[in-house]
């Protein structure tokens, strides 16, 4: 038997126990890069089932926090999500509520102005007296300090492996190294210009509640037009900003300039109205955020994180794909550079 038979079978065997029948038929339909997610039938009716990394690789409680995301929304009625049926904590998969819809490969005007009024919804939960959510955004980035950390941090790891990698060390060291220096400079003075601290912690009551790991990437288009949205293994408390300007970097479905000017002043009316500094954080720390995920885009280098790749099924050459993603980054980076001279997402 193959690793991928004894995987369906695993996943099959898993499904029977959570839905407590038969199964017809079970099939993968893709998932996130670091996850797997099947197609079950049973009966007439569709399920979800999600199989999360292993903890040893990835320690953080990736299932925990997603149905205690989709718990939190399904008590207060927040549409156009998954449902939470049943957890395998042991074997680290999930039973949800079976999502139709195609994959958004375009975005519209249409498509912001939804995804806007899904995080307006997210904010609004908040201050709702059993909101009950303690966990922060994975990775989240409450002070410009923080920023700077998380990006010297994946920086460290991505100069060694450069170290047999030439073409990855010559963009580190001659391209990313000192527009990283330039920029977090000039996101500093605009800091200061506007009386705020870059190391101090954002207090709570200017926190949200994210999904972290939110694009149109992690969303499904109905036959009518509106979106579903899934993927909450990251969901949390953190700062606006950094939602905001993942968003508008995300690769994962890229977003035109128009569209991405329309998000941006979408963000500004449901985030200021209850934090007046949100404009000039925004302006002061989005290249730094453009960086890091410059930095994401270089994750296939490290052996780590290309053998999750693999575990949920990556079967690209290691090779092409560093080759891919090294373009990608250089070409983000440009991008970061032009917007920040152009004043692109100033105030």
């Amino acid at each position: 038997m193959t690793t991928a038979e004894s995987s369906l079978d695993d996943a099959a065997t898993v499904a029977r126990r959570l839905l407590g029948a038969a199964i017809e038929s079970l099939e993968p339909v893709g998932g996130g890069r670091n996850s797997r997610v099947y197609c079950v039938h049973s009966g007439s009716q569709k399920f979800a089932l999600k199989r999360y990394p292993s903890r040893e690789d990835d320690p953080r409680d990736r299932l925990g926090t997603e149905m205690e995301a989709l718990r939190l929304m399904d008590r207060h009625v927040v549409p156009n999500v998954p449902k939470s049926l049943a957890t395998d904590p042991v074997s680290n998969f999930a039973l949800l509520s079976w999502l139709e819809g195609i994959p958004v490969t375009s975005v519209g005007d249409a498509d912001i102005d939804q995804a806007a009024e899904f995080l307006s919804t997210l904010h609004r939960l908040r201050n709702t007296a059993d909101v009950g959510f303690r966990r922060l955004a994975a990775e989240a980035c409450l002070s410009g300090f923080e920023v700077e950390g998380q990006i010297r941090r994946r920086l460290l790891p991505l100069e060694q492996a450069a170290q047999g990698e030439a073409d990855l060390n010559v963009f580190l060291r001659s391209e990313f190294e000192p527009a990283f220096s330039a920029l977090l400079a000039g996101a500093k003075q605009r800091i200061k210009a506007a009386n705020l601290d870059f190391a101090a912690e954002l207090p709570q009551e200017r926190r949200t509640l994210v999904p972290s790991d939110f694009g149109f990437h992690n969303s499904l288009r109905r036959p009518d037009g509106t979106l579903v949205f899934f993927d909450f293994e990251y969901f949390g408390w953190d700062d606006p900003v950094k939602l905001t300007a993942d968003i508008l970097y995300h690769p994962g479905t890229p977003v035109a300039a128009p569209q991405r000017m329309r998000f941006r002043r979408a963000a500004l009316e449901v985030y200021r109205r209850d934090d007046l500094d949100f404009p000039a954080r925004l302006a002061a720390l989005y290249p730094l955020f453009g960086l890091r995920w410059t930095l994401i885009l270089l994750n296939e280098f490290l052996p780590s994180r290309w053998r999750l790749r693999v575990s949920a099924g990556e079967t690209e050459s290691w090779a092409k794909a560093k080759a891919r993603q090294l373009s990608r980054a250089r070409e983000l980076l440009a991008r970061v550079i032009k917007e920040n001279e152009g004043s692109a997402y100033g105030q």
